[in-house]
Formats: C-alpha cells, structure tokens, sequence
C-alpha cells in the first residue's frame, strides 16, 4: 500500500497490468522476469504464490519484501528481477486471490440468480480467507484479468437479469458493495437472508423497469 509520503515523492504510480508499461508487458508474461542472468528457480508466478502465503501468515502490516524473500529462500534483491516495486507484487497478488473464484461459463445459461447467489457466496468467502484482500481493493485500479474476469461476470448476471441498461452500473455496484460489506464480518448469520433481499430488490427494480 503507497504511503502518503511516498506519494508527494513520486507521481501517482500506473498499474502493473497496464500494457503500456514495461512492468505491464513483463506482468503479461508470468514466468517473465527482466532478462540478463536472473536468479535460477524463481518466477513471477512462484513468487506472487510466495506472497499470497506471507500475506495471509503475517497480514499486509507484516508483509515486507524481506520477509517474502526469506519465504522463498533468496535475497531481497533476488525478487526485483522480477517486479519493479512492492506494490507492483500485492497487486499481482490480488489478482491472485480473485483467481482463486469460481465464475460461472461466460455464456452460462443457469438462472441468474443461482449465479450471482455462487458469485457473491465465493467472494465473499475470499475476503475472508484472505482478510487483506480487502484492504487492497481500494488501493489499485483492480484490471488484472481475473479480477477483470470476476467483474465482467458480475456484469452479465446483472444484464440477465432483466435490469434496464441505465440501472446496470449502479446494480452491479450494490452486489459488489453488499459482499464487500459482509465480507469483513466473518461468521456472520444473517449473510444468506440478506443475499435473498439483494436478489428480491434487483427483481423489485426489474419489474418497475
């Protein structure tokens, strides 16, 4: 996570993922890294996997690159062969965890219901089982192309659902809000009734077109 002085640094920083970067091409790439004689043994996908388990051992206040180099038995400067900067690693792996989800076909013809209940029980058991998952949705731009891949279900569901095209945005919005919201409560009981009134108030909304 960018601390605010590390901002008045330095400019506001791009995504990994973002293409026209040379750390979005290289992200593109998982078994990449920046060429020349690398390290032996590493990649970027064994060292975001690496990071996924200090984050979920330590918490994002004890994740340090230090730390994570000494998961993976190197040194430090062993894992900037492959990333730029720590933030560029949480957030490959976030994109990690959201791989982790199990979306429905793209062209799935369950009910639509039956999907957005499998989407929103699987997401919100993510942010559970890696609790600083959701201390990082806020702090990037989420386009890596399994969180890219989770929305865009997310979306289709709410489009077949029936809801009119100028109240998709904010549909997908409220699932999205509602799973994050529950999702930081563990053990909550009341999860699966409130899902039910989420799906019963898309229906509301459906019907009044």
């Amino acid at each position: 996570m960018v601390r605010p002085a590390d901002r008045a640094k330095r400019p506001e920083r791009a995504s990994v993922w973002l293409g026209g970067s040379s750390r979005g091409r290289a992200a593109a790439r998982p078994g990449a890294g920046r060429g020349g004689d690398q390290p032996s043994g590493l990649d970027r996908g064994r060292i975001t996997a690496a990071a996924v388990r200090v984050l979920d051992a330590e918490g994002l206040t004890g994740f340090s690159m230090r730390r994570l180099a000494a998961e993976l038995n190197v040194t430090a400067m062993s894992v900037y062969w492959y990333v730029d900067t720590k933030d560029d690693l949480l957030e490959l792996a976030l994109d990690a965890a959201f791989g982790e989800l199990a979306l429905p076909g793209a062209e799935s013809e369950e009910d639509w219901r039956e999907r957005l209940r499998g989407l929103a029980v699987g997401y919100r058991a993510l942010v559970v089982r890696h609790p600083w998952v959701s201390m990082l949705i806020g702090s990037f731009l989420n386009i890596g192309p399994c969180s890219v891949a989770f929305s865009d279900r997310v979306q289709r569901v709410i489009r077949d659902s029936g809801m009119p095209a100028h109240g998709r945005t904010g549909a997908v919005s409220a699932v999205i809000r509602f799973v994050y919201g529950f999702g930081t409560i563990e053990g909550h009981q009341d999860f699966a009734f409130a899902l039910t009134l989420l799906i019963a108030g898309i229906e509301a909304m459906v019907a009044r077109g």
